[in-house]
């Protein structure tokens, strides 16, 4: 039997109402063998997860439930006077997925890091986790957010890429913890909003730092909520309508970021969403782009000409 993929995905019982989707569809659909590690809070919450889980069809597959509680010894071992990554793993729950699966891997280890929005509606096989650097999917235009801690990362000259999208990573447990601390403190440490996107930009100036790229969105889509869609919905366009249009015989996963978790189950009931391609075949992997301080500028320019149009307020999410 092949080697096992390992795999992990920061997950709490409250999304399973989307979540159970990427979990059945990842047991159904991947061709390696996985050991999949989900990671959540309370015991409570373990027992419900562990019960759902062992609801699925789960194959030849393993996994396993963690709760904060399994971990602490591990990280007061792991993260002994690193002050900064222990209070950021009790920021927003979404940053654990950059600390967690360190505090359960051995040095070096295989991490493939999953959100639990993602959809994998054929068979396939993961990419190949570098020895070296970092995999992450590609997004436009990114979703690096907040403003004022992207604009503090750059303004002391920590670097970051763009396109950073954040529902599939590859990277090893080999990180280097120091920077780590220190690139935590430096754009806000204790003090960091509890955005979920705040993740983004850890990933982002990680995948400056030790390198890689992104993986090939042509297999790994990201939902783009782009101007067509927006007036699509405002014209009264279903969710699943939309979603319907993505290339789903194409692809390995589909990251239904935003309003797109909540159509999956629509269009899967329509027979739209499970195709029967089989997808071996390693994508390409797209070098990292840096996103400049003039480029976010004008980014960031061109959003408040919008936003003082209206725009936002016209096409906001129903």
């Amino acid at each position: 039997m092949p080697n096992r993929r390992h795999v992990y995905m920061v997950l709490s019982p409250r999304s399973l109402s989307y979540s159970r989707s990427a979990l059945e569809s990842l047991f159904r659909n991947s061709i390696e063998p996985i050991q999949l590690r989900l990671i959540t809070d309370s015991k409570q919450d373990k027992e419900e997860l562990s019960d759902a889980v062992a609801a699925l069809d789960t194959g030849l597959h393993q996994w396993a439930v963690y709760s904060e509680e399994d971990l602490a010894e591990r990280e007061d071992a792991l993260f002994a006077g690193y002050d900064n990554l222990r209070a950021f793993r009790r920021g927003h729950p979404c940053w654990r997925k950059i600390t967690d699966p360190l505090l359960l891997s051995n040095p070096g280890a295989e991490l493939v890091l999953l959100d639990p929005d993602l959809y994998f509606p054929n068979r396939f096989q993961f990419e190949e986790t570098p020895p070296s650097g970092l995999l992450l999917m590609w997004q436009r235009p990114n979703c690096l957010f907040p403003p004022d801690v992207v604009r503090t990362a750059i303004n002391k000259g920590i670097r970051l890429a763009h396109h950073v999208d954040i529902g599939v990573a590859h990277w090893r447990a080999s990180a280097d913890l120091d920077w780590l601390a220190w690139l935590v403190a430096e754009i806000g440490g204790p003090g960091l909003p509890r955005s979920m996107h705040v993740e983004a930009i850890v990933w982002a100036a990680l995948a400056m730092r030790i390198g890689g790229g992104h993986l090939d969105p042509g297999y790994w889509r990201c939902w783009h909520r782009s101007p067509a869609k927006r007036l699509r919905i405002k014209l009264g366009t279903s969710g699943p309508g939309i979603l319907s249009s993505e290339p789903w015989g194409d692809l390995k996963c589909f990251h239904a970021g935003g309003e797109a978790k909540w159509w999956l189950n629509a269009v899967r009931e329509l027979g739209m969403l499970d195709g029967h391609a089989i997808h071996c075949v390693p994508g390409r992997v797209l070098p990292f782009v840096e996103l400049t301080p003039a480029h976010y500028a004008r980014e960031r320019a061109f959003k408040r000409v919008l936003q003082s149009l209206g725009y936002y307020h016209i096409f906001r999410p129903a």
